[in-house]
């Protein structure tokens, strides 16, 4: 591919947004699973106690094993969320500037 190529496509107005986007949607899944896992070391630095409170009277299971398994299901949560959001939207638009990119070399 050309120098020339590449400044068309990265001039198109899909593929802006489509960089755009992702961009912010990678941002915001990163932050959210950094608020979550950042919290959880938080409280177990400041509050261990609380991690270490029995689940149910006379229980063995604490607190903190409910919550440790949260944290990991909320990353696959997370990526299902990107990976759906990229085979709907992203593909679409992605499929937008292959054709307006075809569009313009056969033209």
């Amino acid at each position: 591919m050309n120098e020339d190529n590449v400044q068309k496509i990265q001039a198109s107005p899909q593929f802006i947004e489509l960089v755009h986007k992702k961009t912010r949607l990678g941002w915001q899944l990163s932050a959210i699973m950094l608020i979550i896992y950042y919290g959880f070391i938080l409280v177990l630095a400041f509050s261990p106690a609380t991690l270490g409170r029995p689940l149910f009277a006379g229980g063995v299971m604490t607190v903190g094993i409910p919550i440790g398994v949260l944290i990991i299901l909320s990353a696959f949560i997370l990526t299902g969320i990107y990976v759906r959001k990229a085979n709907t939207e992203f593909d679409q638009l992605n499929q937008a500037v292959v054709e307006e990119f075809n569009a313009c070399n056969n033209a």
